[in-house]
């Protein structure tokens, strides 16, 4: 009995500290291109604020999407948005963009979001 503790201590304790390994230096990369826009240029006036938010509560009601695609980043400026981020699948993807294309309309949607399934991570 006290064996079984300490090997499930001892186990416990190894896997709690494994830490996560993950290689987010292509994102990184494409995210300081100066024409890539970020989540900190989005539009501060009172009809992008509105977008964007109205897509947001859209996609959050759409049950069936992951984690992933429902923190999709959107940005409005001008009343233009721009869609980025991963999702896991071609499923998801449409989702959103019938979502934001349906609130902004089809011609001030642009898709930017990349298709990213579930990756096996791997522990240092």
């Amino acid at each position: 009995m006290i064996s079984e503790l300490i090997i499930s201590t001892f186990l416990f304790s190894h896997v709690a500290s494994a830490q996560i390994v993950t290689d987010d230096s292509a994102v990184n990369t494409r995210d300081r291109n100066a024409q890539a826009l970020t989540a900190d240029q989005q539009g501060m006036n009172s009809n992008d604020t509105k977008i964007t938010a109205d897509i947001r509560k859209e996609i959050m009601k759409v049950s069936s999407l992951s984690v992933y695609a429902q923190n999709i980043k959107i940005i409005t400026v001008n009343g233009l948005v721009t869609l980025r981020g991963p999702v896991r699948s071609l499923d998801e993807q449409m989702k959103i963009l019938e979502v934001a294309k349906r609130v902004a309309g089809s011609e001030r949607v642009t898709n930017q979001i990349e298709i990213a399934p579930e990756k096996k991570q791997r522990t240092k």
